[in-house]
């Protein structure tokens, strides 16, 4: 759908929901703030809504008509959020419930991946520190251990000696009661955007019944950490790290790897927009799929702004395009379309 058409529509009231109460509060409030600065450039009646701060029945009772999810972690990427907004029948946008609850948990998601024979690093789930040290002896060093139920990188650690998996073990318990090792994968960390397109809208016609959405795989980016470190203060308060876009693959290998990141957003029946973050095997050139976002950061170094700048969406016409799709159940609605 064309910007312009999208500039037309009336979207009424829309709660732009930020910080929550998980440990990415605040990198949502920064992504928040960034959405809500860009929609109301664009004359959208947006409001910062925190529901760490506020009633979420006030949702309802403050006649907001729309959603935009910009809250990271539990409580936001996790189905809780998305299934309060079903109760209270209002659009937002992103995945829904069962999509949202399976992308934040990595150990469904691998084990969705691994079933359609999707590639993922080898994983253990452990619950002890004698397990973490068993689960190093058969995966092999390096090794990732990190909480099953956390992203940003929180708790992570790459663990090259068997000493190490104590204090491992113990930073992800910090976070989560799962816990999951997982084999490195040591070559290029590259990370993929999906966004969904609405493409016969109707001037003035938010409704998506019978409308065709295209899921389209955007341009990817490599990401060159220093030494090699893309943790929670490489990805977000330090200018080190660096983006490379067009990310200088061959072109086969680029379109390999957007195909293999649809079928993984398409895997858990995500929708909307969301990010694929995957590796590939220096030795051999395998990609294996990491992990799924399904509420992207929205900040200033965050990833999929800069990839959709590459496509031709600026920070705000792409809000907008993720709003145009805000909806309560894609089901029976559209034909799913995909295109690279």
């Amino acid at each position: 759908m064309s910007q312009s058409l999208l500039k037309n529509m009336s979207f009424g009231k829309v709660a732009v929901l930020m910080g929550g109460r998980s440990a990415e509060r605040s990198i949502s409030l920064m992504s928040g703030e960034a959405v809500l600065k860009a929609l109301l450039a664009q004359g959208i009646d947006a409001h910062a809504f925190d529901p760490a701060e506020k009633d979420l029945l006030k949702l309802k009772s403050e006649n907001f008509n729309y959603c935009f999810i910009a809250l990271h972690g539990r409580y936001g990427e996790d189905g809780t959020i998305q299934g309060v907004l079903e109760i209270l029948d209002i659009p937002y946008t992103g995945s829904g419930v069962m999509a949202s609850s399976i992308a934040m948990n990595k150990i469904m998601t691998k084990n969705i991946w691994q079933a359609m024979g999707l590639p993922t690093p080898s994983w253990l789930e452990v619950s002890s520190v004698y397990e973490t040290r068993d689960a190093f002896a058969r995966l092999g060093n390096p090794m990732i251990v990190k909480p099953a139920l956390e992203g940003s990188s929180i708790g992570i650690t790459k663990v090259t000696t068997i000493e190490q998996c104590e204090t491992a073990f113990n930073l992800a318990a910090m976070q989560d009661s799962k816990i999951i090792c997982e084999q490195f994968i040591s070559g290029d960390e590259v990370t993929c955007t999906v966004l969904d397109f609405a493409s016969n809208l109707k001037n003035g016609d938010l409704n998506l019944v019978n409308k065709v959405i295209t899921a389209r795989a955007l341009p990817i980016i490599k990401i060159v950490a220093p030494s090699g470190k893309y943790d929670y203060k490489n990805k977000y308060f330090t200018n080190d790290t660096k983006y490379i876009i067009p990310c200088g693959l061959p072109d086969h290998e680029e379109k390999h790897i957007q195909s293999l990141v649809i079928k993984a957003f398409s895997a858990i029946n995500a929708r909307g927009w969301g990010r694929v973050d995957v590796m590939i095997d220096g030795a051999t050139r395998k990609p294996y799929l990491l992990e799924i976002n399904t509420a992207p950061g929205m900040t200033g170094h965050s990833l999929s702004p800069m990839s959709a700048l590459h496509y031709g969406l600026k920070f705000e016409e792409l809000c907008l395009q993720i709003l145009s799709t805000a909806s309560l159940d894609y089901k029976n609605i559209y034909n799913l379309k995909i295109e690279i």
